[in-house]
């Protein structure tokens, strides 16, 4: 198989890489960090969602210098994600989790990542606490205009007709 899964190897979730520093696990992330007006790196299994400064240089500028580090990078055979990557960015259910946490994960991991990993993003649990969910959107859906309409309308409609433990 080729693409981003032939070297992501056994790591499982997304990582979402807002400096160069924050890159130290992905040899990948960081070659493209040193690409001009690249501001953040996100990468899922199967895809790769780049965001660029709004006031550096347009995307027709940078496509070709990004497109040729990634072709260049699979080409050279690297891991997309050093061994040390063992961060876990995935809904996993810990043993202390409540019935009402538990469902929540599993309806994020069924039903809520699936499409928003479509649109080159994805969504993490924080917490649940007093029937308040607290999620963190990635990758391209970080700093989409419609982000905030997707979490109101879609996810929340969603926990609270499935799980009506959930508020907010």
């Amino acid at each position: 198989s080729s693409g981003i899964n032939a070297e992501y190897g056994d790591h499982i979730g997304t990582y979402d890489f807002s400096t160069i520093e924050s890159a130290r696990i992905s040899p990948l992330a960081r070659q493209l960090f040193r690409i001009d007006g690249v501001t953040r790196v996100f990468l899922a299994p199967d895809f790769i969602s780049v965001t660029k400064d709004d006031n550096e240089q347009p995307w027709n500028t940078m496509k070709p210098d990004i497109f040729a580090c990634i072709m260049d990078f699979f080409s050279s055979n690297q891991p997309v994600l050093l061994d040390e990557a063992a961060l876990d960015n995935t809904s996993a259910i810990n043993e202390d989790d409540d019935e009402t946490t538990i469902m929540i994960k599993e309806l994020l991991d069924t039903r809520i990542r699936p499409t928003v990993m479509e649109d080159g993003g994805d969504i993490r649990f924080v917490s649940f606490e007093d029937g308040i969910v607290k999620l963190a959107l990635q990758g391209s859906c970080s700093g989409c205009p419609s982000s905030s309409v997707t979490l109101k309308n879609g996810i929340e409609n969603m926990m609270q007709f499935y799980i009506p433990e959930v508020l907010s």
